[in-house]
């Protein structure tokens, strides 16, 4: 008569995930590595074209906020875009948010536009657009103005 050996550990039914996790691990490796290379600046070429003004409310005070050259700010506050009233100043950008913050509070639903100087460097621009949504400003806009003449090809793929 045979005998059977007695078997200790019986066969298991799970299935074995570590080397899914592994390769997850590895995978999670691969595209932190090769995520900071991705992003990268692409040189092009913005078309001019004519564009319309949005209609705006009437009702609405509206706080134009001009980006001088020399990276300076002045604005005005009134019931129609002015860009050549200046009401009040300044130059450093913890100085504008500041003032600007305390018109926003006296006038919460007020709609603030944004107008920068050709010349004046975009990072600046972009830090003003970022400390005004800090100050509470909720509605911005962009101020641009029609180019006088369209160069041939322009707006054309």
């Amino acid at each position: 008569m045979l005998v059977r050996p007695q078997r200790k550990h019986g066969p298991k039914a799970e299935m074995n995930v570590v080397p899914y996790i592994d390769v997850m691990l590895v995978l999670l490796v691969i595209f932190m590595v090769t995520a900071p290379m991705l992003v990268q600046g692409v040189n092009i070429e913005l078309p001019k074209v004519a564009a319309e003004a949005l209609p705006t409310e009437n009702e609405r005070k509206l706080l134009t906020l001009s980006v001088k050259a020399d990276g300076s700010f002045y604005w005005n506050l009134g019931s129609e875009i002015d860009i050549e009233q200046q009401q009040d100043s300044a130059v450093e950008l913890a100085e504008m948010r500041a003032k600007v913050e305390s018109l926003i509070a006296e006038h919460g639903d007020a709609q603030v536009y944004v107008r920068a100087d050709e010349a004046a460097d975009y990072g600046r621009v972009v830090a003003a657009i970022a400390e005004l949504q800090r100050g509470g400003v909720v509605n911005l806009g962009l101020i641009t103005e029609a180019p006088d003449t369209m160069a041939p090809g322009a707006g054309r793929p």
